[in-house]
């Protein structure tokens, strides 16, 4: 099993769950007579991996002890001893985190035992079941297996016997974890860190001394090997052959392989008579001819075109396309555009010397993803992607768009998985197209880690309450829980498709935007604010093209509004003391987001409203304001430098605190940072009032 990531979800980890059965109660001294253990694998127990051991422990079992486990002397007088036993162990835990109720207890004596026997010994990362129940209900009166299974309604299985226990044990880790999501803990290092402050609380009270470790995923990712950070960094559109080259679905074998040596091609794309695009390779050709041999060159195209084709988007990143063929299995991609217009080829010739795919990390699993707990898995890749990028000097700009393109397709897939879990239990298809929306940050391609969820539904037709919005509910409900499920936490604010504010048809949604620019009160402009930055991740992309733009033209039509816009985007949390030093709160951290982020991409939106220029991102958006000759060049190039420097400040601090099992947020410890870096840090918060004023400008 392969070593634990601090960032993934508790309801993607997979672990190893472990009981003894001993000769008594002291750690130091006890001895093993029964071994069980069970995996459980991206949140579930796997069913075809248990041991169950009974251990010679060489010594004599107490009476007291037999009458706990019900094992005697005599029973175990022909079991293997631990030694004879160890590589067996060892093989089943492997890196694997180990989870067991005061399973502090479980590892002193495996150690002790590995001592005897003259093993290796390295202490396993571990969580205590008994230790997590006392995170999420701190005045239960008993924390026992039996009081915490009649607590949380777990069937008790097997009990005192080392595998029931295990099993029962793992049963109750489980049906923890979402409570204590709802408490904040999520990860892996964020359960640690708690347990461990209990440990040390409890050491206190004890007048004793913990000893913690601390695991570093980064460290462990370069000692992997390289990290080629080219895939993160290039699109497909900078790596595919194009034009791409289309044939009729009539056009013979033998004219097909004329065309592919003329054009030096290895495939072409075939249309059959409906319309319906499919593709033909080099090695199709090839077998058509070794199956029907010269009767082959006069077969059509169509007879041997692979449908439905596989494509990927022309604005992915290249680790993605990397990722999609490894795991097909195939050697050629369509590429398409946002209208789903094919617009080049991908083969693993463009992508061959980006084929070192143990440093590729984020392969295709999100698109393979069939449960909350694999996606999550997934989602827990990212610090450990986002650091090495970092540490290669990559633009943090372009690390943010790496993890902005991850919760799109992650917002993708758990649509998918709430659609397909509705036609399961009865509930039937969409009743009409409809497109799933991202907003904020993520539309904007600048999200973090810490990001949560922003997201809408837009379908064709249908009333409020009505059943396509009854449909709609359903699947803004499940996918929202999905994403909750695997990291991505619910909007404080309620910016989600499962509530009807951000749920509803193409022309309510139209009537709701005409409300928000008409009426503009403060909590319609924080509505429309983030609207602008919406993109279409599923289903008909073009509904959410239509209201993007549409958004556009009737904020770009309204001035009032704009005037209103521009107010809000002029208010700032200050950054700096009355003596010039960086602000910091009573923790020593400064809001970043609040003092640098917020008012640099807010200005820069409401810039882009004004003069109309359609875009997205921060730096699109004040680039084309540039081009339109609003500001100096070497003005809004210091701001888009500013927004960069801020980006790779937040970023940072949220992969430290990944680390160290920290909620991850917005807030940066300037004490953290060398002299440099903490200049240039305020030099880029003293940029903010360039975009500020530029935004002002007019605006009466």
């Amino acid at each position: 099993m392969s070593a634990p990531n601090n960032a993934t979800p508790l309801v993607a980890l997979s672990g190893v769950v472990l009981d003894l059965e001993t000769t008594g109660l002291d750690a130091r001294s006890a001895r093993a007579v029964q071994i069980g253990a069970v995996r459980i694998v991206n949140g579930r127990i796997f069913e075809e991996a248990k041991l169950d051991r009974l251990v010679n422990p060489g010594v004599p079992i107490p009476a007291a002890a037999s009458e706990i486990h019900g094992i005697t002397s005599r029973e175990v007088k022909d079991a293997p001893t631990f030694a004879e036993l160890a590589p067996e162990i060892e093989a089943f835990i492997g890196d694997a985190i180990l989870i067991g109720h005061a399973v502090a207890y479980d590892i002193e004596v495996l150690k002790h035992e590995c001592a005897l026997a003259n093993r290796p010994w390295r202490r396993p990362r571990s969580l205590c079941t008994r230790n997590l129940a006392r995170l999420v209900a701190p005045t239960l009166a008993d924390y026992s297996i039996d009081h915490l299974c009649q607590w949380l309604g777990v069937p008790m299985i097997g009990r005192h016997t080392a595998l029931g226990d295990a099993e029962t044990t793992a049963r109750l880790f489980l049906a923890l974890i979402p409570l204590l999501r709802e408490r904040g803990i999520r990860t892996l290092a964020e359960a640690e860190t708690a347990c461990r402050a209990i440990a040390e609380n409890d050491s206190h009270a004890r007048r004793g001394l913990v000893v913690s470790e601390q695991h570093s995923d980064l460290q462990r990712l370069k000692i992997l090997g390289g990290f080629d950070s080219f895939p993160f960094c290039h699109r497909v559109r900078e790596v595919m052959s194009t034009p791409p080259l289309f044939a009729d679905g009539r056009t013979s074998v033998k004219e097909a392989i004329r065309l592919l040596l003329e054009k030096r091609v290895s495939s072409v794309y075939v249309r059959n008579e409906s319309g319906e695009i499919g593709i033909v390779t080099e090695r199709d050709l090839l077998r058509a001819i070794d199956t029907h041999g010269e009767a082959a060159f006069a077969t059509p195209l169509v007879a041997i075109m692979s449908q439905p084709l596989q494509s990927v988007q022309e604005d992915a990143f290249v680790y993605r396309a990397i990722g999609r063929l490894d795991r097909i299995g195939y050697r050629h991609l369509g590429v398409q555009d946002a209208n789903g217009n094919i617009v080049g080829a991908l083969t693993t010739r463009n992508l061959l010397r980006h084929r070192a795919t143990d440093a590729i990390v984020l392969g295709d699993e999100v698109a393979s993803a069939t449960s909350s707990a694999e996606l999550g898995a997934a989602w827990a890749k990212l610090p450990l992607v986002a650091g090495s990028l970092l540490a290669e000097d990559v633009d943090p700009r372009t690390i943010s768009a790496v993890i902005s393109s991850e919760i799109r397709a992650i917002t993708s897939r758990a649509a998918e998985l709430a659609e397909a879990k509705l036609i399961a239990e009865g509930r039937g298809a969409a009743p009409c197209p409809y497109a799933v929306l991202v907003l904020g940050s993520a539309g904007r391609g600048e999200s973090l880690l810490a990001a949560d969820q922003d997201n809408a539904i837009v379908y064709l037709h249908g009333a409020e309450g009505g059943h396509e919005d009854r449909w709609f509910e359903a699947l803004g409900t499940e996918m929202c829980q999905i994403l909750h499920e695997v990291g991505i936490p619910l909007c404080k604010g309620g910016v989600m498709a499962k509530n009807r504010a951000w749920r509803m048809s193409l022309s309510d949604w139209k009537a709701t935007i005409d409300g928000w620019v008409h009426r503009q009160r403060p909590e319609d402009l924080l509505n429309v604010d983030i609207f602008f930055d919406c993109i279409a991740v599923h289903g008909d992309t073009s509904l959410g093209e239509e209201l993007w733009d549409y958004a556009y033209t009737r904020g770009h039509d309204a001035p009032d509004f704009l005037k209103l816009m521009t107010e809000v985007a002029r208010q700032r949390s200050p950054a700096f003391t009355i003596f010039g030093s960086i602000r910091v709160d009573e923790k020593g951290r400064i809001d970043l987001k609040k003092a640098g982020l917020l008012p640099i991409f807010t200005s820069a939106r409401v810039l882009s409203i004004r003069h109309d220029v359609r875009a997205r991102s921060t730096p699109d958006r004040l680039r084309g304001v540039a081009a339109r000759g609003i500001g100096s060049e070497q003005e809004i190039e210091e701001i888009i430098g500013a927004h960069r420097l801020i980006l790779g400040a937040m970023l940072n601090q949220q992969l430290a605190d990944a680390e160290a099992g920290t909620p991850l947020s917005s807030r940066v410890d300037p004490g953290r940072l060398s002299k440099v870096d903490k200049r240039k840090l305020t030099d880029a918060l003293g940029k903010v009032d360039a975009i500020i004023d530029l935004v002002s400008e007019g605006r009466f």
